[in-house]
């Protein structure tokens, strides 16, 4: 049995909270398994947790090197678990990690939330009559008794399994990717990557409590084609993010967007391309010098940590059985994200519109939670919204406004781009308008000289006989620049503020064209310019 992640990032508390982590410098049984019922039980729905025996813990910091267990005590401990495990009921069976850290051993009982919770057990595991079996639960660091209200809701708790721990009837192995499974190892520096070929994706995946069922039929928890499945939307639809950008605004103008290809793929891989497409669409960034100081002011127009800590939970907190995948509308001044359903009815609207920080013990997808925390994409349990409100204050940008309706359908996190890029943005949209302006003058000008070249072109025919009059009459008519004078006497004038008229008759007179000829015979009609 290997850890899915590096033994470092236990004794040093990264990848997972520290009250998930418990340090015990020695074997003590009695103590250890009132802890395992803890952690067993999941009253808080943290995903269980961490014993490790053989550190020495000073205010909560393992010390280095580490105590140790003496190799000669490693198999009697395992075989006196096997008895204490029994003790617990119903009977429950921790995974047992031996490691070598500072040229000594350790044993790590990995804990993950029981399927068969609650459990109860004997306060001291080590006495053979011990009759008064209790709740134990979690309470910040310690394990505790449960009281009797507590232990209702514990039952209550039964019957309920988070979604992303349910087992998928319709996949097979063959849905999961050896390769997302093997990075996914290789990045939080398991020692499983190393086995999955030699062990098979099968077996690796039983280490890692991703299987359920008997072995002659066991089936994948949907967190498995989750994380490791190239197609999940195959099995939870519209697992996607759509972005569609409003250069203009959706309100003023809904018609003129940019919309970006879906994307797709597992939820990690999902979350990494949404990023990288925000970061090349809406994240810049403005330096300006301070005088009197060595240091320059950097902002962002969006903090990367914000925008990433709300797509991932976006994905945490979704019902994968919802047709709608989750929405980034982007909007000159702000960024919405928009997912299905909304949150939890046991968070009041008052703390919704409040936006700091959301208490909740129910969590929709548990374990894909602990996975994104172990790829380090989300922060600890209940700490995400104020790590999205402190990146926006470190920013100097307005704090990030939350929403959602009555009957909590859907969630909508609106975050505010940064005064100085609201300003930029809409001097860069004038600028833009002020060039299509333009465009468009040069394209109507260019127009008017083509026409003016051919009408004088045609004008020149006319006084050589080349053309008849009365299809030059007919033109000048088009231009409503005639006047007819008896029959003999053409005049061409201009009124009305007609420049382009003004210039056509300038360029007429100047190449000399001041008379025609009919050419039925009825005489010679002759131009002039007259101001009006």
């Amino acid at each position: 049995m290997e850890l899915e992640f590096g033994i470092e990032d236990l004794l040093n508390k990264r990848r997972i909270e520290s009250d998930r982590i418990e340090f015990k410098t020695g074997w003590n049984p009695d103590d250890i398994y009132r802890s395992v019922c803890a952690y067993a039980n999941d009253y808080d729905n943290q995903g269980g947790g961490y014993i490790v025996v053989g550190v020495k813990e000073v205010n909560g910091i393992a010390v280095r090197p580490v105590v140790g267990v003496d190799e000669d005590k490693l198999d009697q401990i395992q075989k006196d678990m096997l008895g204490y495990n029994r003790k617990l009921i119903p009977a429950y069976f921790p995974k047992t990690i031996i490691e070598k850290v500072d040229g000594r051993y350790v044993v790590v009982l990995w804990v993950p939330t029981s399927e068969m919770r609650p459990h109860k057990g004997p306060e001291h595991v080590t006495v053979k009559k011990d009759g008064m079996l209790k709740y134990f639960i979690r309470y910040n660091s310690n394990s505790t008794v449960a009281t009797s209200d507590q232990e209702r809701e514990l039952i209550e708790m039964s019957s309920r399994v988070p979604f992303d721990m349910r087992p998928n009837p319709d996949a097979t192995m063959d849905d999961i990717s050896l390769v997302l499974l093997e990075e996914h190892l290789k990045t939080t520096g398991s020692k499983l990557a190393k086995e999955l070929r030699n062990l098979g994706a099968e077996a690796v995946l039983q280490q890692m409590q991703l299987l359920a069922g008997p072995p002659e039929n066991l089936k994948l928890r949907n967190v498995a084609l989750m994380m490791f499945c190239e197609e999940p939307d195959r099995f939870f639809p519209y697992t996607e993010v759509d972005i569609v950008k409003f250069p203009n605004g959706s309100v003023k103008d809904p018609n003129n967007f940019i919309e970006v290809p879906a994307i797709k793929g597992s939820v990690p891989t999902i979350i990494r391309r949404t990023m990288e497409k925000l970061q090349d669409m809406v994240i810049e960034d403005k330096v300006t010098k301070v005088p009197y100081q060595m240091e320059a002011i950097r902002r962002f127009s969006y903090p990367y940590q914000a925008l990433e800590e709300a797509v991932v939970n976006a994905f945490y907190h979704r019902d994968y059985l919802s047709y709608e995948p989750v929405h980034v509308e982007i909007e000159p001044e702000c960024i919405h994200i928009i997912s299905y359903p909304g949150i939890d009815r046991s968070i009041s609207m008052n703390d919704i519109e409040k936006g700091e920080r959301f208490r909740t013990r129910m969590y929709r997808n548990r374990r894909l939670g602990e996975f994104l925390k172990e790829l380090d994409l989300s922060e600890g349990h209940c700490t995400g919204i104020p790590t999205i409100q402190d990146e926006l204050e470190k920013n100097g940008s307005p704090r990030a406004v939350f929403r959602t309706d009555e009957d909590r359908r859907a969630v909508e996190v609106e975050i505010p781009i940064h005064p100085d890029f609201l300003k930029k943005a809409n001097d860069d949209l004038q600028k833009a308008n002020d060039g299509i302006k333009k465009a468009n003058d040069d394209v109507e000008n260019a127009n008017m000289e083509e026409l003016k070249d051919e009408y004088i072109e045609r004008l020149k025919q006319a006084g050589s006989n080349k053309t008849t009059i009365g299809k030059m009459l007919k033109l000048f008519e088009e231009m409503q620049l005639i006047k007819t004078f008896g029959r003999k006497e053409v005049v061409l004038t201009i009124g009305g503020g007609n420049t382009a008229a003004s210039r056509l008759i300038k360029r007429l007179l100047e190449t000399g064209i001041t008379e025609a000829v009919d050419e039925r015979g009825n005489g010679k009609y002759h131009f002039c310019d007259i101001h009006r």
